[in-house]
């Protein structure tokens, strides 16, 4: 029993050592297939990676093979550009070749004719020296006319500037005429402006002071009621008897004022605006207003006073006073106006 008991113990014995043994065996394996996949995982990365430098030369081989090939192309296109360019100039050379060529057989064809024609041109040579002697002789004879010409001209010049002063001292004299006749003229005019205010008074005081009868400005206002009826140009007496004192001022007046002076009574006819209706003698204020300032010319005549010293003048209605619509405008209107004044 106890040799039994030993050999149980034997037979345990020897089987724990045997199955570490195989533990260690399967870990080792498994540590070797671990280190064989690390390895053979090392090898491809590096296979891999070697694989995408390639992919990448490739890549960027393919990129240049692209540049070139569209190169070539643009090369291509230039080859044909030029190729059709060296065509039309191989086209345009020959048709040149082909015109020289016409050319030339026209000038061996022209030979001939040219030494024909080359004593042609001898004799139209001594021709042309025969004409070209003459024609000297005629340059040197115009040679003399043009300095004859030149001595005229220079004496035109020598002319023209003692005219030239001679004009420039006119004006400097005609230009102290002018402001002297200025002055002149400005001194009859201050005259005139006095024998008018001289003038002006006196027929004030003859006149008096009647409200039909007033001064405007430069010249004295009648109302046309005092010479004329109404739309009529013949004088009444009571108009009569103003113009005898005008008339009689006027007289005076010309004898004071120097003849030199041109001086004249201008009488100026104004109407109203109303148009005439039905008047067998006068068709419109034109007329009407004229035929006034006549009548009173005329009468003035009469009286001795000088017609070259009298002006007659018709407004009609267009020289108004007051322009409303009214009698009192009306009456203001129609109107026989004296100036005396410059003719």
């Amino acid at each position: 029993m106890a040799l039994a008991r030993g050999r149980r113990n034997s037979s345990e014995m020897n089987y724990w050592p045997g199955f570490v043994d195989a533990l260690s065996t399967l870990v080792l394996s498994i540590v070797f297939l671990l280190s064989v996949f690390l390895v053979v995982q090392f090898f491809l990365s590096q296979e891999v990676t070697g694989k995408d430098k390639a992919i990448d030369e490739l890549n960027a081989k393919l990129a240049q093979l692209s540049d070139m090939l569209s190169l070539e192309k643009l090369g291509k296109v230039n080859l044909d550009e030029q190729l059709t360019s060296l065509r039309a100039g191989l086209a345009a050379v020959q048709a040149d070749r082909d015109r020289v060529k016409g050319l030339y057989d026209g000038l061996a064809g022209a030979g001939a004719d040219a030494q024909g024609r080359n004593s042609e041109l001898n004799k139209a040579l001594d021709s042309e020296k025969q004409v070209s002697s003459r024609a000297l002789a005629q340059i040197e004879v115009l040679n003399q006319q043009i300095s004859a010409l030149r001595r005229q001209l220079a004496a035109l010049e020598d002319a023209l500037d003692a005219s030239e002063k001679r004009d420039r001292e006119s004006q400097g004299r005609i230009t102290d005429l002018g402001q002297r006749l200025n002055v002149a003229l400005a001194q009859r005019v201050q005259e005139l402006s006095r024998y008018r205010s001289e003038f002006f008074g006196r027929l004030r005081a003859i006149l008096g002071n009647r409200p039909d009868i007033r001064v405007v400005g430069d010249r004295f206002v009648f109302q046309s009621e005092v010479f004329f009826d109404a739309g009529k140009a013949e004088l009444l007496p009571e108009g009569r008897a103003e113009l005898d004192k005008v008339a009689s001022a006027l007289t005076e007046l010309d004898k004071q004022i120097p003849q030199e002076i041109p001086w004249v009574m201008r009488v100026d006819g104004h109407t109203d605006s109303r148009p005439i209706l039905n008047n067998p003698v006068f068709k419109t204020n034109w007329e009407l207003s004229a035929g006034r300032a006549i009548s009173v010319v005329q009468y003035l005549v009469s009286l001795g006073v000088p017609a070259q010293r009298l002006l007659a003048a018709g407004f009609a209605e267009f020289q108004p006073l007051d322009v409303a619509q009214t009698d009192d405008a009306y009456k203001r209107n129609r109107r026989i106006e004296l100036k005396l004044t410059e003719r």
